[in-house]
């Protein structure tokens, strides 16, 4: 069913934050643990990981994902010289390097220097669900195994950092792919549990319930300890259930009050609030910068509804804007406060849309060539990599698959995206199978 506004209309198949309830806040806070000793044991284990020979430029990435497989064509790759059934009726824009865009992002032309765009993303995949997941792991779905989502494999390897959650979703999960895979659970999202635009706006959970005493989890340091013997002495589906509930209270145990302050938007200038749009897509950026900000190493945040089938023209009117407004804000707001360089941040969608319109005036689906925007965290602004072909159907230059886009930001994060994690039964599974750095891309 085709949408121009609003949420993609797949659903998440599973909550993966409440799927167990075995452990109470009691018998976490029996063990003398805070959540601020958690992040910090974990942290500190981080820490003591060594990734040789790689440069650590993006400290955080924003990953803004448009579900629904938004249109290239009338976004980051117009053809205004291609035969109208292919090009369609949106006009263009030329940016501040002298590029073509859609007339749909006349704020993001005025920031392109700072944008590199993928022409020439592609993959095979023309399904929904399974685009979504290539776009999530780096990997082709398969019936034998699970993969984790980048958030997760970043969770993994880096752990938490100034007592924040490492990988954040606004205003929840999106989607099945955007979890731990065949990884601990302990390694899923944090949620909002609600939209940042909104009236009245509150993380889920974020103040201890009115029955809990905050003392009882202010515990001495040496309960570091007592958790690692615990893990010790139970077997791995028990830590697993365990570490799980823990996470899944965490919001109701964080803590310390610049961590709870990350989550306040309201704390926010209005002028701020204004720049990036008082709206759903505005919003839900600004928070993403105000968490990457205070240390969250990954966000993930989705915004609107971008499988149109018809009438293409008409949903890129009332959807556009507010990802235009919100996206330039965002570029501009983390480069002047010296974050840009740090903070990679990511556009993507499952797939793109057809090189001709349809008879309803819409585009279908079409993994063949799509764009992919970056920015900071070490790529060089102000280019466009890779080419699609006259109209807009298969790459020309460059192509770049989601394995090759999955290792590039590992890259940039440090993180080896060819080592081995384990899966059930021992299995040994690279982060990325097969994937290259895509050199051009890098500052």
């Amino acid at each position: 069913m085709p949408t121009t506004s609003g949420e993609h209309p797949m659903q998440c198949k599973g909550n993966l934050l409440s799927r167990r309830n075995a452990l109470t806040i009691g018998a976490i806070g029996g063990l003398g643990l805070t959540l601020s000793d958690m992040f910090r044991l974990r942290e500190a284990r981080a820490e003591l990981k060594q990734y040789d020979n790689i440069a650590v430029k993006a400290k955080s990435v924003i990953h803004i994902y448009l579900p629904g497989g938004m249109a290239h064509q009338e976004s980051f790759d117009p053809k205004p010289y291609s035969p109208i059934e292919y090009r369609g009726e949106m006009g263009t824009i030329k940016t501040n390097t002298g590029e073509m865009f859609s007339e749909t992002l006349p704020k993001t032309a005025q920031v392109a220097d700072k944008i590199a765009v993928i022409r020439s993303m592609t993959h095979g995949e023309a399904a929904h669900e399974r685009g979504t997941h290539n776009m999530f792991t780096g990997y082709k779905p398969s019936p034998a195994l699970n993969y984790p989502c980048f958030g997760s494999v970043v969770s993994h390897e880096y752990g938490p950092k100034n007592n924040l959650p490492p990988y954040v979703c606004i205003p929840n999960q999106p989607n099945e792919f955007a979890g731990t895979g065949y990884l601990s659970s302990s390694f899923a999202p944090f949620s909002l549990g609600g939209d940042p635009a909104s009236k009245g706006f509150k993380v889920r959970d974020l103040s201890l319930p009115g029955n809990v005493d905050e003392a009882r989890f202010s515990r001495r340091r040496s309960a570091l300890d007592a958790v690692n013997d615990y893990f010790k002495q139970k077997n791995e589906s028990d830590a697993v259930g365990a570490m799980d509930t823990f996470y899944e209270r965490a919001y109701s145990l964080i803590s310390a009050p610049e961590a709870r302050e990350a989550f306040n938007i309201d704390a926010e200038d209005a002028k701020i609030r204004d720049e990036y749009g008082r709206n759903t897509a505005g919003q839900r950026m600004l928070m993403a910068r105000r968490l990457v900000a205070a240390g969250v190493r990954m966000v993930t945040l989705t915004y609107g509804g971008w499988d149109m089938h018809a009438n293409i023209s008409g949903g890129m009117r009332r959807t556009m804007p507010s990802f235009d407004q919100a996206y330039a804000a965002l570029i501009r707001d983390l480069d002047r406060n010296g974050l840009l360089d740090e903070t990679l941040v990511m556009v993507s969608s499952e797939f793109g849309r057809t090189p001709k319109v349809n008879k309803d005036a819409g585009r279908d689906h079409w993994p063949k060539v799509f764009s992919v925007a970056m920015a900071g965290g070490g790529i060089r602004g102000g280019q466009i990599y890779g080419t699609s072909n006259a109209t807009a159907s298969e790459p020309e230059t460059d192509p770049v698959r989601p394995e090759d886009l999955a290792t590039t930001m590992y890259h940039l994060m440090g993180i080896v995206a060819d080592k081995e994690l384990m899966a059930p039964g021992g299995r040994p599974i690279e982060i990325v199978d097969g994937g290259k750095v895509v050199q051009g891309l890098l500052a």
